[in-house]
C-alpha cells in the first residue's frame, strides 16, 4: 500500500498475500530482464568465437518464456487485487458513513460521498499494484547499474555522473502531479455534489424552468477541472520531454565508453551488446514517470478517502438496559447548529409508557430533539437517558432495539413490501409485518399490489401518505421501548391520522413510551402531555386543552383566537 492507504485506519488491505505475491513476481520479473542482458552477450561472444552456443540460446528461450510467463501472472494478480482492494475500501468507507450517520452527508454532502466512494475508492485500489510496479520499476535501474559495474566500473562511473539530473526530474514530477491530481479529484467532488442536489430538486428545477441555470451550476467547476487535467499532462510530458533529452545523452556516453573499451580489448561484442541493453535499463525514466503518475493519482484518492474515514463515528458502550417502562429523560440538553444553539439547556421528562407531543414554530429544534432523544444525533451538552441508563451507555443492539423510528420521509431501500417493513426485526414475522401494516392503514393498499407485500418497492407505486404509512407500519413492527414519530404523520390525511394516533395511543398499538413532532393540534391533544419549544428551550410542558388558553401557543398553529 502506498503511505496514505497505510494511513487508513485499520488493517492494511484485504489480501496481504496477494500482494506479497505481487511484488515477488514483479521483482522476479525485473530480475529475469536483468538477466536476459548478459546471457544474450555470452550467446554473442560463443557464437562469434564459432563455440557452442546452443545451450546458451536455450537459456536465452527460457528467460523469455520466463518473462513472458511472469508477465501474464503480473497481469492477472494485479487486476485481482485491485478488484479486491477497491471493494475492500468501499466496504469500509460505506460502514463507516452509516456509523458515522447524518454528520458525514453534512460535513461533505452526499453527492461527493459517492464520488469517493466509487472514483476515489477504485484509484485508491490500485496502490498495492502500483507500488509493485513502482518496486519493479526502480530495480530495473538499479540492477541495471550494477550489472554496468560489473561489465567495467567505467561504464557505471558515466551513468552516476548523470543519476542526479534523473533524480531531480523525478521528484519534480512527482510533487507537481500530487498538486494536480488533488485538485482534479476535488472539483469532480464538488460536481458530483451539485448534480446530486439537482437531481434531489428535479421536480423544482422542472416547476421554475431553470434547467438551463442549474446546469450551468452543476458544471461551474468543469474549467477548473479542464484546468487540473491539462495540468496533469503537461506535466506528464514536460517530466518524459526532459528524459527523453538526457537518458539518450547517458546512454550514448555509455555505449561511447563502451566502444572505447571494446577498441582496448578490455570488452568483448557481447559485453558491449549487453552494456548496451543495461543502458536503456539504467535510465528507463519513461517507466518510473507512469509508475509515479499512477501511484499519485492512488494516493491523492487514498487521502480523500482518509478524510472521509478520520470523521470519528459515535461509540458506544457496553451496557444494556434493565427491566423499566420506556421513561424518557433529557438532562441540560444543548445542540449547535451553524454556530446557534438550536437546543439550549434543554431538560424534559417523558414518564414511561406515555405519549408527549413536541410543538413549536418552524426552526425551533424539534426534529433535532427527536434525533437527540434516539441518539441519531449528539448534543454538544447534556445527556440522555432512558430508564436511568445513558444512551452513550449502551451497546449499539440494545439501543436499536429499544428505540424506534418513523420519518417524514422514510427511506424505503428497495426490497419487497415486507422486507422493507421487517427491515429492523432480527427475525421477521410475517403475522407481526401485516399486523404493523394493518395498526398503519397500510394493510388495504398493500393487498392491491400484484404481488401484495411479496411486491417489490421499485414497482409498487405510492403516494407520500402510503410511503408514510409504510415507514409507521415498520416503526409499529419494530416495537420498541420508546417509539419517536418525527412529523411521520404530515402527508396523510386527517382521518387517516386520527385513525393511527387513535389506534397508537388510545388503543394501546405501542406499549411503550411515544414521542411525536405534532404540527396539527388534533395530534396535539390526543397525546398525554404536550412539551412546547421556543427560542431552543421548553417554554412550557402539559396537557393541550390548558396550553391552548395561550395565544402564544395557539399561534405556534396559525390560530389568532380562541374558537
Amino acid at each position: 500500500m502506498t503511505q496514505a492507504v497505510r494511513a487508513l485506519p485499520g488493517p492494511l488491505g484485504p489480501a496481504p498475500a496477494r500482494c506479497l505475491a505481487l511484488c515477488l513476481v514483479s521483482t522476479a520479473a525485473t530480475g529475469a530482464g536483468l538477466l536476459l542482458p548478459a546471457a544474450l552477450g555470452h550467446t554473442l561472444d560463443l557464437l562469434l568465437t564459432r563455440d557452442p552456443a546452443t545451450r546458451w540460446v536455450l537459456y536465452c528461450t527460457a528467460i523469455i518464456v520466463l518473462l513472458a510467463l511472469l508477465d501474464a501472472c503480473e497481469t492477472v494478480l494485479g487486476g485481482t487485487v485491485d478488484a479486491r482492494t477497491t471493494a475492500w475500501l468501499r466496504r469500509r468507507l460505506t460502514g463507516h458513513v452509516l456509523a458515522v450517520g447524518p454528520r458525514a452527508a453534512a460535513r461533505f454532502g452526499p453527492g461527493d460521498l459517492v464520488a469517493r466512494l466509487v472514483g476515489n475508492a477504485a484509484q485508491a485500489g490500485t496502490a498495492p499494484t502500483a507500488r509493485a510496479a513502482l518496486l519493479a520499476a526502480l530495480a530495473g535501474p538499479v540492477g541495471g547499474v550494477v550489472a554496468l559495474a560489473l561489465i567495467d566500473p567505467w561504464l557505471a562511473a558515466v551513468l552516476l555522473a548523470g543519476a542526479p539530473v534523473l533524480a531531480l526530474l523525478l521528484r519534480a514530477f512527482a510533487r507537481d502531479t500530487r498538486d494536480c491530481v488533488a485538485r482534479y479529484q476535488k472539483a469532480q467532488g464538488r460536481i458530483a455534489q451539485a448534480l446530486s442536489e439537482a437531481v434531489r430538486g428535479h421536480r423544482t428545477i422542472e416547476a421554475a424552468g431553470t434547467a438551463d441555470r442549474e446546469t450551468a451550476r452543476i458544471l461551474r467547476p468543469l474549467p477548473e477541472l479542464s484546468e487540473a487535467g491539462h495540468r496533469m499532462w503537461r506535466v506528464q510530458g514536460r517530466a518524459a520531454g526532459r528524459s527523453v533529452a538526457v537518458a539518450p545523452l547517458l546512454q550514448l556516453g555509455i555505449v561511447a565508453v563502451a566502444g572505447v573499451l571494446l577498441a582496448r580489448h578490455r570488452l568483448t561484442v557481447g559485453e558491449v551488446l549487453a552494456a548496451s541493453r543495461y543502458a536503456v535499463l539504467a535510465t528507463g525514466i519513461g517507466v518510473l514517470v507512469g509508475q509515479l503518475a499512477g501511484l499519485a493519482r492512488a494516493r491523492a484518492a487514498a487521502g480523500r478517502l482518509h478524510e472521509v474515514l478520520t470523521e470519528p463515528a459515535p461509540g458506544y458502550g457496553d451496557l444494556a438496559l434493565p427491566p423499566g417502562p420506556g421513561r424518557l429523560e433529557l438532562r441540560g440538553v444543548t445542540a449547535r447548529r451553524g454556530g446557534r444553539a438550536v437546543l439550549d439547556g434543554v431538560d424534559l421528562v417523558v414518564p414511561g409508557g406515555t405519549t408527549l407531543a413536541v410543538v413549536g414554530r418552524s426552526g425551533t429544534g424539534k426534529s433535532l430533539l427527536a434525533a437527540i432523544a434516539g441518539r441519531l444525533a449528539e448534543p454538544d451538552a447534556g445527556e440522555v437517558l432512558l430508564d436511568g441508563v445513558p444512551l452513550r451507555d449502551l451497546t449499539h443492539d440494545a439501543l436499536r432495539r429499544a428505540i424506534g423510528y418513523a420519518f417524514e420521509r422514510p427511506a424505503l431501500l428497495g426490497g419487497t413490501i415486507e422486507e422493507e417493513i421487517a427491515l429492523a426485526l432480527p427475525t421477521p414475522s410475517p403475522a407481526r409485518v401485516r399486523a404493523a401494516a394493518r395498526t398503519a392503514h397500510a394493510d388495504d393498499f398493500v393487498r392491491r399490489l400484484p404481488q401484495a407485500y411479496a411486491t417489490p418497492v421499485a414497482d409498487a407505486p405510492h403516494s407520500g401518505g402510503e410511503s408514510q404509512r409504510l415507514g409507521l407500519a415498520r416503526a409499529f413492527a419494530h416495537a420498541g421501548r420508546l417509539l419517536i414519530l418525527d412529523d411521520a404523520l404530515s402527508s396523510l390525511d386527517t382521518v387517516t391520522e386520527t385513525r393511527i394516533t387513535t389506534a397508537l395511543i388510545a388503543n394501546g398499538a405501542h406499549e411503550g413510551t411515544r414521542l411525536l413532532i405534532a404540527h396539527r393540534p388534533a395530534t396535539a391533544a390526543r397525546a398525554d402531555a404536550v412539551a412546547w419549544l421556543d427560542g431552543g428551550r421548553v417554554r412550557a410542558v402539559g396537557r393541550h386543552a390548558e396550553l391552548w388558553q395561550l395565544p402564544a401557543y395557539r399561534a405556534v398553529f396559525g390560530v389568532g383566537e380562541q374558537p
